[in-house]
């Protein structure tokens, strides 16, 4: 991948190349991307307009990435940004009632199809119930296996606290589907 985001970078900075730099950073990471926003949004057409306001400040900023960290935590970062904006907005225009946690902990389950399994449904309204800084810890370790190096990076967040929350989220997760399950 680091050749690749090489020729992306390189792409990117020409204005001649940028646009099939773009779009290549878009057919590398828009799955990626796509994903770590679902989970924290959970709704499909909500991850959808994130993802494409995160490629519309990626293509407007790039200039502004300094290499400093790989591409991909520097969009990591940007997503990141745009869905905890986005979930703070929905709060504040009250088209969440309450707490956002238990808001999404019931859209896990509305929006799961019909054949997912039980556990996993469990599993998302788990992760949906921690605090933001551990969801983001443990979603972003466990799904997108970030190192912590560089999770430190994207949410700006020393080492031993990253690793500190990713332990307490897993031991609550644990605890949520002991006391939800049937098993």
């Amino acid at each position: 991948m680091k050749h690749r985001d090489e020729e992306i970078i390189s792409l990117m900075r020409r204005e001649k190349t940028s646009n099939r730099g773009f779009r290549m950073l878009m057919d590398a990471y828009q799955e990626r991307l796509y994903w770590h926003i679902r989970r924290m949004v959970v709704e499909n057409e909500s991850a959808q307009d994130i993802l494409q306001e995160t490629f519309i400040k990626v293509y407007r900023n790039f200039h502004q990435f300094k290499q400093d960290s790989q591409l991909y935590t520097w969009l990591y970062r940007i997503a990141t940004n745009e869905a905890l904006q986005y979930l703070a907005k929905m709060k504040k225009m009250k088209k969440i009632d309450g707490d956002v946690s238990f808001y999404l902990q019931n859209r896990v389950a509305h929006n799961a199809k019909h054949d997912a399994e039980e556990i996993q449904i469990l599993l998302q309204k788990a992760i949906h119930s921690l605090p933001e800084k551990q969801k983001l810890v443990f979603t972003m370790r466990y799904y997108d296996e970030l190192p912590y190096e560089e999770l430190s990076k994207v949410l700006n967040m020393s080492v031993g606290t990253l690793k500190t929350n990713y332990h307490y989220a897993k031991q609550k997760i644990e605890e949520y589907i002991k006391q939800n399950s049937d098993v």
